[in-house]
């Protein structure tokens, strides 16, 4: 990954995890590692457990739904059960994904799917 898109990401990360606080989310880890990939945050909101997949776009580009493919979606799905795993968890969870758009005026734009697999 680029320095250029590496750096739009985190801060795409960071908007996305000031908004779940302000949402009422408390905030577990960040950029979470598995042999598959990474889960770009992981909150609890109130006892549910959420992982969270966050893409960042400049305005303009694709939209950054598109790039959750239903590979993807599997990738999330087994992470899932892994940190559940790893962790000794037994908890009700969701997978949510947050787009944050970086309108030219650098604004952002946060929208946010809960469940977005509706599993």
């Amino acid at each position: 990954m680029t320095t250029r898109r590496s750096a739009l990401g985190k801060r795409g990360e960071q908007i996305a995890a000031t908004y779940l606080e302000r949402q009422g989310y408390t905030l577990i880890e960040t950029n979470w590692r598995a042999p598959q990939g990474e889960f770009d945050l992981v909150a609890r909101s109130g006892d549910l457990l959420v992982f969270l997949e966050v893409k960042t776009r400049r305005a303009g580009l694709e939209s950054a739904f598109e790039s959750i493919t239903p590979r993807k979606r599997l990738i999330l799905e087994r992470m899932a059960y892994l940190y559940l795993s790893e962790k000794q968890l037994d908890c009700d969870w969701r997978i949510d994904v947050i787009a944050v758009t970086l309108a030219p005026n650098d604004q952002p734009v946060i929208e946010h799917i809960e469940d977005a697999f509706d599993w």
